[in-house]
C-alpha cells in the first residue's frame, strides 16, 4: 500500500502568505503526486511563524484540517501570544523559499555565520546516502523532502556545520557521552529513539522519557569564540532522531523521522549555553520550587520487608551518626501489591504512624512509591477503593470498544489512570489524601512504571476468567465519545442541551473552537494502523505495545495511546503534584518520578532509574545528572551505589561521595542484593560522614542555585564548557561538572584508583583552591591534573571570584543545620574581587512567601554585605574565611576594629571568627589592610 521510500516526495510550495507585526502565517501546498511514503500525504498545510520574545522564535506547521494530534494547551501551558512585536529585533530570522518550501533560522547579530536551521535541500548532502547500518535499510537518506502524512512525519532534515557540539536529545545513556555522537572523529552517528519504556538503564537506546530538545555549542575555531541555541520539537510521538555525518559530507544533519502530530518547533537564540536553557524554561515552565528538606540524604531499597527493618534501618543510620533525612520505602509496603495500601501484618497501620510520627518528631521524611497500574479487584467481596472508586469516576484508560483496558502489573491485572478524563485529578488526589488518613503521613511521593509498564501485551485482564470482573462485564460495552462540548462525566450519557433547566455546554464562553476535535489525531483519522504503524521506529522493545499499553488503547476525549504515550509519565506528575497542593495546603510538594516529558520538571524531580552496580554506570550517571539540566528537571539523582546487582564497598564509598555532589542524593538497591546501607561498611560510613557533611554546609548555594531555577531557569548542574565557552577541550568533559558557576567535582571513577585526572578550566587564567584545604591548585593550563584521590576522599574546588554562603555546623538534619549559624567563603581572584549572592527564605512555603536576598561583592580589601527582602534571618554569620588575601594589620567591621582573627600564608587564608553579623541589616561592611 505504501511505497516505504521517500525518494519521489513531491514536497510542498508556499502560498497565500499573510505577514503581521508579529511574525506570518502562510499556506503549504503538496506540490506533485504523493508519494505515500509511510501514509496518506496530506495535500493542503498551514505554516505559523512567531517572533515569541526576543530569543525565541517558534515555527508550527501542521495539516490545515487540524486532523493530527497537537499537545492540548490543558496538558502543556504555552507562553501567551506576544503583545509586542519582535520582528524587527529578534535575534533569530526566519527565511524561507517558495517552491520547493524550505525555512532557515539565522542571527541577525551573524548574518554570514551557517544557519542555526537549515531545511533547504542545497544545504543538506547529497541524496540518495545508503544505509550507515547496512542491516537496517531504515538508516539510510534516500531524500530530503518534506514528507508530512497522516502516520509519518514529517522526515525533515537540518543542515548543521561539521563534528558541531550537540547535548539532549534524550532520555539517553549514549556511549558517546554527554556530548552526542554525530559521526565525526570516529563516530557512527546516533538514532535517537523517543518512546517511553520500562527498562534497566539500556545504553544507546529508547528509555524511561521523551525529550525532543538539543542544545547546540558552536564554536569558531578562526575567532577563537562560541555562540550556543536551542531547538525544541513539541511533539509527543513516538520518533526517530538521526544525527549523522555522511562520508564525504562537507556538513552534519539532524533528521526527525515521526509517526504522528505535526511540527511544532522553538528555536532559542542563547547565545549562551545557560541562557538557551533558561529560555527553554520560559517556553515550558520553569521547576518547582523544592523543599529544603529534599537535599538531604534519602535511603531506600526494594527489600525492607516489614516495619521493623525500617525501624532498626533508621536506628543504625542514627548509631553510625550518618545524616538520614528521608526514610523511603518500596512495593514492599503494600498489601497485595496495591497503591495506597499497606500490607496490615508486615506495616500494621498503628506502627507504620508511629513510626512516621517519631520521624517528623526528629525533624525526618517519609517517602512511598505509588506505581500506575491500579489493581483490578478479584471478586465481589474484594474491597479496594481506588479502584472501584476510579471506575465509578470513570477515571480509567478504555479500550477502543470501551471496555476497561486491563495490562498486568505487580498487583496482577491492572487498570491504567486517564490522565485526559474530568473525574481523575478530584479521584486521585482523594486517593492519596486517604492515604494519610490511614496512617502513611508522607512527605512526598515517588513514583515509578509510568512509561506506563505493563507485563503483558495488550489488554490482557481483558476476558480473563476473574470474577471481580463481571459487575463491570454485565453492564456491556460502552460507546464513547460525544460532541467536544458535551461532558459526559457531568451530564449522565443523555446527551441532552438542557437538564433540569440547565445547559450541558461545559465550554467556557469563547472556547469552542480551542475545544473542538483539532489535534484528537489518529483516534479520530480514518484508515490509520494503530499499532503497527508502517515506519518502524527504533524502539529497543521492537512493536511499539510490548510492555506497556497497547496504542490503540483510548483516553478521554479521543486520543490514542500512539499519540499520548510520551506524556502518560507527565501528566500523572501534574495530577500528583495538584493533589500534593491541596494534602499538604501551603507547603511544598516533593516528587521523584521515573518517566518524563517536556515540562515535567514543573512537577517532579527524577531519578536515573534501574541502574547497575558497576563502575561504568557510577560514570555514566554524570551524564544523566547534566542531560536533565537542559530538560529542565534539575532535581536529579542517580541510585547511588547501584540498584541492579550487588554493590561493593569501594564502589559504594566512591559513589556515596559522588552523588552527595548531585541534587538528588538517594541510596536504593534491588530486591536480594547485598545490603548497601551507607553503615554496612566502616570505610563506607566514614566516607558518607565526610561527604554529606559538606553536602549540608553547601545547602544555601544549592538553595540558591534552585531558586535561580524555579524563577530564571538556570541550570544548577553545569558542563565546564557553560561557564568557560571557548576552551574546545571542555566539550567532551562528563567526568567532572561544576556546582553552580563555583564548585568543580572531580570524583574517582575507577576501581583501585588513589588519584584521579581532572581538568581545571581557565587554562591558567582562575585560580582554582582546594574545598578541603583551602590550597590553591598548580593546574596544568588546558589540560589534566592528576590529584591525590585516597579512599574516602573525592576532589571539590572552589573557582576564584567567587564568595559562597555557607552552614557553619551542619547537623544530623536539615532542620537542626538550618538553625546553626553562617559561614562566608571568599575566594578572591588576582585582582583581589569576589562576588556571590544567596537567597534565603523558610525553605517549605508554598507558594514561596516572604524572601531575603544577600548579595556579597569584594574588592580593595572589603567586603560589602547588602541585604534586601521582608524575611527575618535568625541565624547570624558567625564566621569569614577570606582566600588570596595577603596579610592585614587591621580588621575592621562596620569601623569597628576586631581581633578575632588568624592568617594562614600557607594559604593566603584569613580567618574571621565569633562575628555574630546580623544578616538582615542592610549594610554590612567588613574590610582588612
Amino acid at each position: 500500500m505504501y511505497s516505504m521510500n521517500v525518494t519521489n516526495c513531491p514536497g510542498y510550495t508556499l502560498g497565500s502568505l499573510t505577514e503581521s507585526e508579529y511574525g506570518l502565517t502562510a499556506q503549504l501546498s503538496l506540490a506533485g503526486t504523493p508519494c505515500d511514503a509511510f501514509g496518506t500525504d496530506i495535500t493542503d498545510l498551514t505554516i505559523e511563524v512567531t517572533y515569541q520574545s526576543q530569543t525565541t522564535l517558534h515555527v508550527k506547521i501542521h495539516d490545515t484540517a487540524n486532523q493530527q494530534f497537537t499537545i492540548p494547551e490543558s496538558v502543556i501551558e504555552r507562553p501567551p501570544a506576544p503583545t509586542e512585536s519582535f520582528t524587527g529585533s529578534s535575534d533569530l530570522l526566519f527565511n524561507y523559499n517558495v517552491s520547493p518550501f524550505a525555512f532557515w533560522i539565522t542571527r541577525r547579530s551573524c548574518p554570514d555565520a551557517m544557519p542555526i536551521f537549515d531545511t533547504r535541500i542545497a544545504s543538506l548532502p547529497p541524496a540518495p546516502i545508503p544505509p550507515f547500518n547496512s542491516s537496517d535499510p531504515r538508516t539510510a537518506f534516500n531524500g530530503f523532502p518534506l514528507v508530512f502524512e497522516d502516520q509519518y512525519l514529517q522526515q525533515i532534515a537540518s543542515a548543521l556545520p561539521y563534528g558541531t557540539n550537540i547535548y539532549g536529545l534524550g532520555e539517553v545513556i549514549a556511549s558517546s557521552g554527554f556530548r552526542r555522537d554525530i559521526g565525526t572523529d570516529g563516530g557512527i552517528g546516533t538514532i535517537q529513539t523517543l518512546w517511553a519504556r520500562d527498562v534497566g538503564d539500556p545504553i544507546d537506546e529508547n528509555m524511561y522519557g521523551s525529550h525532543p530538545i538539543y542544545l547546540e555549542h558552536r564554536f569558531n575555531e578562526t575567532t577563537n569564540t562560541s555562540s550556543s541555541s536551542g531547538v525544541l520539537l513539541l511533539s509527543s510521538a513516538g520518533s526517530d532522531i538521526f544525527l549523522q555525518t555522511p562520508p564525504n559530507s562537507q556538513v552534519s544533519l539532524i533528521e526527525y523521522r515521526m509517526v504522528g502530530g505535526i511540527l511544532d518547533f522553538y528555536f532559542f537564540s542563547g547565545p549562551t549555553d545557560a541562557e538557551v536553557i533558561a529560555q527553554y524554561g520560559a517556553m515550558v515552565g520553569y521547576p518547582m520550587w523544592q523543599p529544603a528538606w529534599g537535599f538531604g540524604f534519602h535511603l531506600c531499597r526494594w527489600g525492607y520487608v516489614n516495619i521493623s527493618e525500617d525501624i532498626a534501618n533508621v536506628a543504625a543510620m542514627r548509631a553510625a551518626n550518618i545524616p538520614l533525612e528521608v526514610q523511603w520505602n518500596d512495593i514492599d509496603l503494600y498489601h497485595a501489591f496495591r497503591d495506597f495500601t499497606t500490607d496490615p501484618v508486615r506495616f500494621p497501620g498503628e506502627e507504620l504512624q508511629q513510626f512516621i510520627e517519631q520521624l517528623t518528631t526528629n525533624h525526618q521524611h517519609y517517602i512511598p512509591i505509588v506505581d500506575a497500574g491500579i489493581g483490578a479487584t478479584v471478586n465481589a467481596t474484594d474491597v479496594y477503593y481506588p479502584f472501584s472508586d476510579g471506575l465509578a469516576n470513570d477515571a480509567f484508560i478504555k479500550n477502543p470498544d470501551g471496555s476497561l483496558y486491563l495490562g498486568q502489573v505487580w498487583p496482577g491485572y491492572s487498570a491504567f489512570p486517564d490522565w485526559f478524563a474530568g473525574n481523575t485529578q478530584a479521584w486521585w488526589t482523594e486517593a492519596l489524601m486517604n492515604w494519610t488518613e490511614l496512617g502513611v503521613n508522607f512527605s512526598g511521593i515517588w513514583l515509578d512504571m509510568n512509561e506506563p509498564s505493563s507485563f503483558c501485551s495488550y489488554s490482557c485482564g481483558t476476558g480473563a476468567n476473574f470474577s471481580a470482573l463481571q459487575p463491570f462485564n454485565v453492564v456491556g460495552t460502552v460507546v464513547i465519545g460525544y460532541p467536544e462540548c458535551y461532558n459526559e462525566t457531568l451530564w449522565g450519557p443523555s446527551g441532552n442541551m438542557t437538564i433540569n433547566g440547565t445547559s450541558t455546554n461545559s465550554c467556557p464562553p469563547g472556547t469552542t473552537e480551542t475545544l473542538s476535535k483539532r489535534g484528537v489525531g489518529a483516534g479520530a483519522e480514518p484508515n490509520v494502523n494503530l499499532t503497527s504503524p508502517p515506519y518502524a521506529i527504533h524502539n529497543g522493545y521492537g512493536a511499539l505495545s510490548t510492555n506497556t499499553l497497547a496504542t490503540n488503547a483510548t483516553h478521554s476525549g479521543g486520543y490514542v495511546e500512539l499519540d499520548v504515550h510520551n506524556m502518560f509519565g507527565m501528566l500523572e506528575e501534574k495530577t500528583t503534584h495538584l493533589a500534593l497542593q491541596t494534602i499538604f495546603d501551603g507547603k511544598r510538594p516533593f516528587l521523584i518520578s521515573r518517566s518524563t516529558f517536556p515540562s515535567a520538571g514543573k512537577w517532579t524531580g527524577h531519578w536515573l532509574g534501574d541502574n547497575y552496580s558497576k563502575w561504568q554506570y557510577m560514570y555514566l550517571s554524570i551524564q544523566g545528572i547534566l542531560q536533565f539540566q537542559i530538560y529542565q528537571i534539575p532535581m536529579v539523582g542517580a541510585d547511588t551505589c547501584g540498584f541492579n546487582d550487588n554493590t561493593d564497598e569501594e564502589l559504594c564509598n566512591r559513589w556515596m561521595q559522588l552523588s552527595a555532589f548531585t541534587p538528588f542524593f538517594r541510596n536504593h538497591n534491588t530486591y536480594g542484593a547485598l545490603p548497601q546501607e551507607p553503615y554496612r561498611w566502616d570505610s563506607v560510613a566514614d566516607a558518607s560522614r565526610i561527604a554529606i557533611a559538606a553536602r549540608y554546609s553547601m545547602l544555601p548555594y544549592w538553595y540558591t542555585l534552585f531558586a535561580n531555577a524555579s524563577t530564571n531557569g538556570l541550570p544548577p548542574v553545569r558542563a565546564l564548557f557553560y561557564e568557560f565557552p571557548n576552551e574546545p577541550e571542555l566539550f567532551n568533559v562528563d567526568r567532572q561538572w561544576l556546582i553552580g558557576s563555583d564548585i568543580l567535582v572531580t570524583p574517582v571513577l575507577t576501581p583501585g584508583a588513589t588519584t584521579v585526572d581532572g581538568i581545571f578550566p581557565g587554562r591558567g587564567n582562575v585560580v582554582w583552591r582546594d574545598w578541603w584545604t583551602h590550597a590553591a591548585v598548580d593546574a596544568t593550563p588546558g589540560a589534566n591534573t592528576t590529584l591525590s584521590a585516597p579512599i574516602s576522599h573525592i576532589n571539590v574546588h572552589i573557582r576564584d571570584s567567587s564568595i559562597l554562603l555557607l552552614h557553619q555546623e551542619p547537623a544530623y538534619t536539615i532542620y537542626e543545620t538550618r538553625e546553626g549559624p553562617y559561614s562566608l567563603l571568599i575566594s578572591l581572584n588576582e585582582a583581589g574581587t569576589a562576588m556571590g549572592n544567596a537567597y534565603v527564605d523558610d525553605g517549605e512555603s508554598y507558594p514561596p512567601g516572604a524572601n531575603r536576598t544577600l548579595n556579597f561583592f569584594a574588592s580593595d580589601g572589603e567586603l560589602d554585605i547588602e541585604s534586601t527582602g521582608e524575611y527575618s534571618i535568625c541565624q547570624k554569620l558567625d564566621t569569614i574565611t577570606i582566600l588570596g588575601v595577603q596579610q592585614p594589620t587591621t580588621v575592621t567591621l562596620d569601623d569597628d576594629q576586631i581581633e578575632g582573627w588568624t592568617y594562614n600564608g600557607a594559604n593566603e587564608e584569613l580567618i574571621i571568627s565569633n562575628l555574630s553579623i546580623e544578616l538582615n541589616a542592610a549594610q554590612t561592611k567588613l574590610s582588612w589592610e
